[in-house]
């Protein structure tokens, strides 16, 4: 005989099917997990499965409303509960995207929570097909990037150098990242090695504006050796472009952040920001004085810590 669903199991998916369409994120991930019967110990257990850390306390905050997930490995957890809640893809991580968005109340023009989360989904996948994981065995010691802005106020390229040691024998490569602007073609961007290193393997995603490139080094490190090597990105390829952020996982060396701008596209003002992660709003806004003679401003994170850096700016 066959079985049917009860009356209240019926709400029950009902109330999570239109939770998952208008949120909020922690009340439907309540309900999800509710509906699924799990207990939180047992979530946890299936996310270490997934090769993904979370405490039971995170989750029950998450469940409460009481926390977001922010950090690159708890915006894996989330798209791993989808999974194993047995959810459509993208569900929590929609809703995610929507609240911190809400929450952050995004300036005009600045790239959103949304799709940020969406390229450190991508670029996961990117780097796995790089077999790129962790740090590569290298800390870094010091990144000093060069950001060109065009005459059609568009992101035109940016160079950056890296100082890094060698935490274990044989490394002997990076990935490079360049996530362009909304709007963006990363097939017709071109990466170029400039020193110390040459090109490998390229990956990139069309939706999200996400390149990812194999930098070889000319020898192959041993722990504690040091190397400086550079790399450009030729871009162009999107709109108007209103700022430059870099986002840290983990703590590092000192990072410079210059940005460029020519003769015929010089902004109005510029503004230094920092975020705790990308979900937080944008604290620790400083003014920067244009230099005249070279239409350039920077700034300078003697040591790097986890979080998001950059520069943002107004054309009138």
């Amino acid at each position: 005989m066959p079985q049917h669903a009860t009356p209240h199991a019926d709400v029950a998916t009902a109330e999570l099917d239109s939770l998952l369409r208008g949120g909020p994120f922690h009340v439907a991930l309540r309900a999800a997990i509710a509906a699924r019967g799990l207990p939180l110990q047992r979530v946890q257990h299936h996310l270490s499965r997934h090769g993904v850390k979370v405490g039971v306390t995170s989750l029950s905050y998450w469940q409460q409303g009481a926390r977001r997930p922010q950090r690159p490995e708890s915006l894996r957890a989330v798209r791993a509960l989808e999974e194993i809640l047995h959810l459509p893809e993208e569900s929590l991580i929609r809703l995610l995207a929507e609240s911190a968005e809400r929450a952050a109340g995004q300036r005009p023009g600045a790239r959103s929570y949304r799709s940020l989360v969406a390229a450190s989904g991508v670029l996961d996948q990117l780097l796995a097909e790089l077999d790129w994981a962790a740090d590569g065995g290298l800390h870094n010691l010091g990144h000093h990037e060069r950001v060109r802005i065009g005459a059609r106020r568009e992101l035109a390229g940016r160079e950056a150098q890296y100082i890094v040691r060698a935490h274990r024998d044989g490394a002997d490569r990076f990935v490079a990242v360049h996530h362009g602007d909304p709007g963006c073609v990363p097939e017709r961007m071109t990466v170029r090695a400039l020193e110390n290193c040459r090109t490998g393997r390229v990956r990139l995603h069309h939706d999200t504006g996400v390149l990812a490139a194999e930098l070889f080094f000319d020898t192959r490190l041993r722990a504690g050796d040091t190397f400086l090597f550079r790399y450009g990105v030729e871009d162009g390829t999107a709109g108007v472009s209103r700022e430059y952020l870099r986002g840290f996982g983990a703590p590092g060396g000192q990072y410079v952040l210059q940005v460029g701008f020519d003769a015929q596209a010089v902004p109005v003002r510029c503004r230094r920001f920092t975020q705790h992660s990308a979900a937080a709003p944008r604290s620790g806004r400083q003014e920067l004085a244009i230099s005249e003679r070279h239409r350039s401003v920077h700034l300078v994170v003697p040591r790097v810590r986890s979080g998001v850096v950059g520069i943002e700016w107004d054309w009138e």
